[in-house]
């Protein structure tokens, strides 16, 4: 199996890959032809790759287009799974949408930058001077329904199975549960409601490589996001866990296309009758 990759840190683990640099995509072009996937290349690059040379990427597609703004995942998600969604609201930065939605929400509540990782774009708003910071600083309002917890649950689901997951404990700053910003990890058990809510969407929506966020209130999950690019801190062998798994997922795939009895292989046409 020839693999390529665009990310040398995330792949350095698996066996034949060949470390490209992005910008060098256009003059390593029959390298990629000659490739039976594609790693982890960089947004900018997956039409060209997907659209243009008709190559196969990990991370799946759905997983880079979903993954890449919080509006489009969670149109997805409260298409699929409404009540397992926290009440959110999704309208352009106009003065007589962000007083309606002021208005409808209640105090407090949350707001995010739809494009934003490791809880830098996430916002407790408690007050209209909260309100009016966040208007200043997106052009979309993504206003969201605060849930009484102090934890959630980062899930690793590669190719469709667990790979690992934990708790995460809230920070000092009473509201972020985000490593990387003060969220403490707890490797206490897994909310087993969490784990089938992940594995479902995982399924469901063509996720193979995903850190989905997920919160109990009660015994009741509810998805936050998913996260295509997810950090490694949080366990001490958690680097070793996912590379083994996309290792694994890879190769499964490769002997799947390989398997003539596979239903799901492309079938040749068949015969006119004449």
């Amino acid at each position: 199996m020839k693999l390529v990759s665009f990310d040398a840190f995330r792949t350095l683990r698996l066996s034949g890959v060949s470390i490209l640099k992005p910008e060098n995509m256009f003059r390593q072009k029959d390298e990629i032809l000659a490739a039976d996937w594609v790693l982890f290349p960089e947004y900018w690059q997956v039409n060209a790759l997907v659209f243009g040379l008709k190559k196969k990427i990990f991370p799946s597609l759905s997983s880079y287009l979903l993954g890449h703004n919080k509006i489009e995942m969670t149109r997805a998600f409260r298409m699929l799974i409404p009540q397992h969604t926290p009440s959110t609201e999704i309208h352009a930065n106009t003065p007589s949408r962000a007083e309606a939605v002021w208005e409808m929400m209640d105090l407090p509540f949350v707001a995010k930058i739809p494009k934003s990782s490791m809880g830098e774009g996430v916002f407790l708003i408690e007050n209209r001077a909260d309100w009016n910071a966040y208007l200043a600083r997106t052009d979309v309002i993504y206003a969201q329904e605060y849930l009484p917890i102090d934890r959630d649950m980062r899930i690793i689901i590669v190719g469709k199975q667990l790979v690992a997951g934990y708790w995460r404990l809230q920070g000092a700053d009473g509201f972020h549960n985000n490593v990387s910003r003060g969220g403490q990890v707890d490797v206490s058990p897994l909310h087993p409601a969490a784990v089938s809510l992940a594995l479902e969407l995982a399924e469901k929506l063509d996720l193979d490589h995903a850190g989905f966020d997920i919160a109990m209130v009660g015994d009741h999950p509810y998805v936050l996001e998913f996260n295509r690019l997810f950090g490694n801190t949080g366990l001490a062998d958690l680097h070793v866990r996912v590379a083994d798994a996309i290792q694994q997922y890879l190769n499964s795939q490769v002997e799947k296309d390989d398997d003539p009895q596979d239903p799901d292989r492309p079938q040749p046409p068949l015969p006119i009758a004449v």
